[in-house]
Formats: C-alpha cells, sequence, structure tokens
C-alpha cells in the first residue's frame, strides 16, 4: 500500500476513533463527566466582545451541547480552532478585530473601571493583493497602489507568457507577449525594479510568485535581488511562497518546461536550501486553484491537490528532510466558487490533511497545518453585464472565509476582458474590507457561521468523495503513475465538458449568460490594459544590454551549472550565483540542453 493508500486508511481510522470517543462519553460516566468538565471550562474562559452597537458576542461561538458523546463529537472530530484536526481553522484566531482589555475582565467581573480601551496589536489582515502588467516598474507602481493603506504589504505576482516559459523577452516570436497578462521578468535587475521600496526583511512583508516550470530559476533571482539590496545577512528574513507546483502543471497548465522527474528534481532542490536556509520561506504552493480553473469539480480539486501534497512530501521526505522541518513551510491553494461544496471544501481538506499527515509521516503540530490561501474563482466572472461579477465574488469571498482561509485574493469584476483596471481592482480589494472590517460576520467571533446542519451535511459528502478519488489515485499506483496515466487531466477535461454543457442546457443557471438576459449581446466598453511597444522594445533593449555585459561570465556560469545537474548534486546553489550574470532564457536553455523538453501531454 503507498502512502496514499495509508492516508485513507488513517482518515477512516481515524471517523472510527471519534465514534468510538462518542460511544465511550456515553458510557464511561467518568470519562463523560470529564469531557463535560472541560467542555465547561473551554466556555467559560471564552472572552466577550461588544459589538458597536452594544451587543456582547463571545469571542468564539461554540454548539450549544451538553451532552457528552456531542462534545464528544466535536472536539475528537472538529476540534476547536486550532486543535486537531483542525475542521475550524488552523488557528485559535483569525480576522477577529483587537480586543479591549476591559471587555475580557468584564466576562469575569475584574474590570476596575469603564473607560480601559487598551487593545492588543491588531493581526496581520487576510487580504493578498494580485498584480502583474507590462514592465517591472508597473507591476511595482500597482504593488504601491494596492498596499498604500494596508498595514502589511502581502502581495502575489503574475508572468508574463514568456517569463512563465522561461524564455528570454528577445527571443523569436514572442515581442507581441512581452509584458502582457503579467510582468516581463528576464534579469535579476527586473527582479530588483519588481520590489522597489518594500522592506523584503520585514515582518510586515510577503511576496507570493505565481509560476512553477521556471521557479527555482525566479526564486534565485528573488533571492539575488534582495541580497543586492539589502546583504546577504536578508536571506533568512525573506518571507512569502513560490507556486512551484509541477504536478498541476502537468495535470491542468502544461506550463512546465522541463520533463517530469527533473522538475520535480529542482523543486526538491529548491525545498532543500530554503527548508535549511530560509525559515520564513514557504518553496512550494501546492495548488488546486489552475486544477479547478482548468474545468475539474470541486471535489476533483481538493482530492488532486492533497494528493499531490501526500506525493510532495513523501517525495522531500526521500531526499532526507524531516517533514517536521519542510511540513511547516508547505501551503495550499484553492479557488473558491459558488458550488455547494465550496460550503466546506477547505474545511475538509484541512482535516484530512491534518490526519494523514500525522498519521502516515509522523508529523507534529506545526507540520500538521493545512495553511490555505484562497482565489476567489476566475471561471466563475462572465463578460455579459459583467459588472454582476462583483455580486458573485463577494458570495465566494463569505464562502471562502467560512472556511477560515489564511489568506484570499478576490478577483476583479472586469477580468473576462483584460489585466484589472486600477478602479476594479480596488473594488475587489474593497469587497474584502467590507466583509471583513465594515461588516460584523467575522471580526466579533470565531465560527458565526460555521456548524449547520447544511455545512455537515456537506463536509460528509465532500470528504466521502475525496477518498474515492484518493482510492483510485491508489488503484492506478500513485499520483505520478496516475499522472503519466494522463488520469486527472482526462477527469478535469470530462469534468470541464460537463461544465459547459450544464450551462448549454440551462440545468446551471448563470445569470444574464443563459438566464435573465437582457436582452443585448452588446459588448461593454472595457478600457484594455495593454503594453506600449515602446515599453516592450525597451524590455528587449535591457536585456541585450545585460547579456552584452555579462557575456564572458554568463558563459562559464551556464557552464559550472550544468556540471552541478550532471553531477546529482543540488542545483539551488550554483543557481544562484548563475542568475547573477545569466538571463532566464539562458538559463532555462542550457538546463534544457542537460536534462531536455517537456513534451506537453494532450
Amino acid at each position: 500500500m503507498s502512502k496514499l493508500g495509508q492516508v485513507v486508511e488513517s482518515v477512516e481510522k481515524y471517523n472510527q476513533f471519534v465514534l468510538d470517543q462518542v460511544k465511550r462519553a456515553r458510557t464511561d460516566q467518568d470519562f463523560g463527566r470529564d469531557l463535560l468538565g472541560r467542555w465547561n471550562d473551554i466556555k467559560a474562559k471564552i472572552p466577550t466582545t461588544r459589538t458597536p452597537t452594544g451587543i456582547p458576542l463571545p469571542r468564539l461561538a461554540l454548539p450549544e451541547i451538553d451532552e457528552p458523546g456531542e462534545i464528544a463529537r466535536y472536539l475528537f472530530g472538529e476540534g476547536l480552532p486550532g486543535e486537531f484536526p483542525y475542521l475550524n481553522g488552523a488557528y485559535r484566531e483569525m480576522y477577529l478585530e483587537p480586543i479591549r482589555e476591559v471587555e475580557s475582565l468584564e466576562k469575569n467581573g475584574q474590570a476596575k473601571n469603564g473607560n480601559s480601551t487598551k487593545k492588543v496589536a491588531p493581526a496581520e489582515e487576510p487580504t493578498r493583493l494580485f498584480s502583474g502588467l507590462m514592465l517591472a516598474e508597473d507591476t511595482n507602481e500597482r504593488f504601491h497602489f494596492l498596499t498604500a493603506h494596508q498595514r502589511t504589504h502581502r502581495l502575489s505576482t503574475a508572468f508574463d507568457g514568456p517569463t512563465l516559459y522561461g524564455i528570454d523577452s528577445d527571443a523569436d516570436g514572442v515581442f507581441g507577449k512581452i509584458g502582457e497578462g503579467g510582468v516581463a521578468i528576464d534579469t535579476v535587475e527586473d527582479m530588483v525594479r519588481l520590489y522597489d521600496g518594500f522592506d523584503l526583511g520585514s515582518t510586515n512583508f510577503s511576496a507570493s510568485m505565481t509560476i512553477s516550470g521556471p521557479a527555482p530559476i525566479i526564486m534565485a533571482m528573488y533571492i539575488a535581488a534582495a541580497k543586492r539590496r539589502f546583504g546577504p545577512s536578508v536571506v533568512p528574513k525573506l518571507r512569502g511562497t513560490i507556486q512551484a507546483d509541477i504536478f498541476k502543471e502537468v495535470q491542468a497548465q502544461n506550463e512546465t518546461i522541463f520533463p517530469i522527474e527533473p522538475s520535480l528534481r529542482f523543486l526538491t532542490d529548491m525545498v532543500e536550501f530554503t527548508t535549511r536556509e530560509m525559515p520564513r520561506w514557504y518553496p512550494i504552493s501546492i495548488s488546486g486553484y489552475h486544477i479547478g480553473e482548468a474545468g475539474s469539480t470541486p471535489v476533483q480539486q481538493a482530492a488532486y491537490t492533497l494528493s499531490n501534497g501526500f506525493a510532495y512530501a513523501e517525495m522531500f521526505a526521500a531526499r532526507g528532510i524531516p517533514f517536521d522541518q519542510f511540513g511547516p513551510r508547505l501551503s495550499f491553494f484553492l479557488d473558491c466558487g459558488l458550488d455547494a461544496e465550496y460550503i466546506a471544501l477547505a474545511r475538509v481538506s484541512r482535516r484530512i490533511w491534518a490526519i494523514g499527515v500525522r498519521e502516515v509521516f509522523g508529523a507534529g503540530p506545526k507540520a500538521q497545518l493545512y495553511k490555505l490561501h484562497t482565489q476567489t474563482s476566475g471561471r466563475s466572472l462572465i463578460a455579459a453585464e459583467f459588472k454582476n461579477n462583483l455580486t458573485r465574488t463577494a458570495a465566494e469571498l463569505v464562502l471562502a472565509y467560512m472556511n477560515a482561509t489564511n489568506s484570499c485574493h478576490s478577483n476583479s469584476a472586469d477580468e473576462p476582458f483584460t489585466t484589472p483596471s486600477e478602479e476594479w481592482i480596488r473594488l475587489a480589494a474593497h469587497g474584502q474590507a467590507i466583509l471583513l472590517e465594515e461588516s460584523g460576520i467575522f471580526k466579533h467571533t470565531m465560527n458565526m457561521l460555521s456548524g449547520s446542519p447544511g455545512m455537515k451535511a456537506v463536509e460528509r459528502a465532500v470528504e466521502a468523495a475525496i477518498l474515492e478519488e484518493f482510492r483510485e489515485i491508489e488503484r492506478l499506483g500513485g499520483v505520478l503513475a496516475a499522472v503519466e496515466e494522463r488520469y486527472q487531466r482526462s477527469q478535469i477535461q470530462n469534468a470541464a465538458h460537463r461544465y459547459e454543457q450544464q450551462i448549454y442546457d440551462g440545468t446551471r443557471p448563470i445569470i444574464a449568460l443563459n438566464k435573465y438576459r437582457n436582452g443585448s449581446d452588446d459588448i461593454p466598453e472595457v478600457k484594455l490594459a495593454r503594453t506600449p511597444r515602446r515599453k516592450q522594445q525597451l524590455q528587449v533593449d535591457r536585456l541585450v544590454k545585460f547579456k552584452k555585459k555579462n557575456a564572458e561570465k554568463s558563459k562559464r556560469a551556464l557552464d559550472k551549472l550544468a556540471a552541478v545537474v550532471e553531477s546529482g548534486r543540488n542545483c539551488f546553489p550554483a543557481l544562484l550565483e548563475t542568475v547573477e550574470v545569466c538571463s532566464l532564457g539562458q538559463i532555462t536553455g542550457r538546463l534544457q540542453e542537460v536534462v531536455g523538453r517537456f513534451r506537453p501531454m494532450v
């Protein structure tokens, strides 16, 4: 039985353990009495806060139960926020506004007077803003615009097509794609420009980079750029994540540039280095978002993301990296659409991950956490009467925060047409601010919307369906064998076809597209974001100048990198040297000479 098969078995065993605890609580009076005492103690220690209108609310909402069996079902089957198996959240408190000291004291009748308004430091905002357009300095300007009113700067970066494929901007046939749909990054000098003005070593800054095929090269450029600005001592302080997920590429996107096995080797080299040298960095974001955007069902998205995560865990452990060292540095990325499964998809994923890594890999508490970034569904955005997308995204944000996501990005309503404009991206960011800061839905009480009968029904159905997908992948020989059989890819394609068919036959209502249309098919006037030719030429000119300046050094660096790769040693330290004098395309080209090119799956 593979590790994935063991995960299925461990989840089923844990579910039986919960049932056994429920039965024990109802038949063993001492055990039941102890549970009831613990439950009452937990409730007594929950601080009270007040809404702006003066209503007192508990900081944590718990079900009104006093029967030992149901208490056992809750504590063992769900766990309090921040406690195994983490169904209700990875951390004890999330999104809550700082509590006034007097409110906590009033709970226990200890307030000396009613004038105390002392607050603890505000928590980090979960909003992560995503951008990438034209050249590095243009994206940098957008980053500064987006973070103008944020305490913490959490930036996600989108790269243009040539960069995603490891191709230089001066390559034949790519001129018109420079800076389109993302930012053009060819050299370490571009990376310096991209994050200019941000303190990369600050505890209030983190960078996320949405790139997978050439991820180790881009990661090396980021480190090199940080060292140029802040010196070598900044490296352990760097905070953020890089996507780097090779499995989702071959399952959903086909943006891998090396064959699968060398790609996984380069990824593992990077993980090994960052785990040792960069304790605040997440070297891989295991990404279901792109699986969902490619057409999968919500269950397929969660199942493939989780199974990919377990496969990476097995791979990194085989390299000799202790699980409790790399486990806390794994992160996950899901989309959030409008299907019913999203009511509990992330909650269930968090529980399965915690049980699986504890029972199968022996993970400690920090490594059990399923740290999740959520993005609202791009696939749900519709060009027809596109302003309705504001409502779609708002509903998806509610679902994402109901699932206690650790960070979140909200899409812009104009994305069916273009890279988001400042107006629409501002509205997208304000959607999160309204939900988290203006409304009282999440800022007063943890678990405000959790635990309804409907949510529990979805949890049970989703967990069963995910485990069934695991069994099929296990039957095929595991994740890598299933990838080689094109299993995940074929299932995603089938689901995408079914989704489109449901739109066409009306069984999936899309407002203003196949239902409640206003009778007009006129395309709205939306200003399109395009990279001017002069900027594209500037990028090429900079690149040519960089290559000319480093011509002699680049050849020696590439020869050294190739020798390291051929020797089987960890190539990431050599990459850190190579990016100082070589462009992305030069490095990609030389590595492809050594390990070959990826042949896209049909």
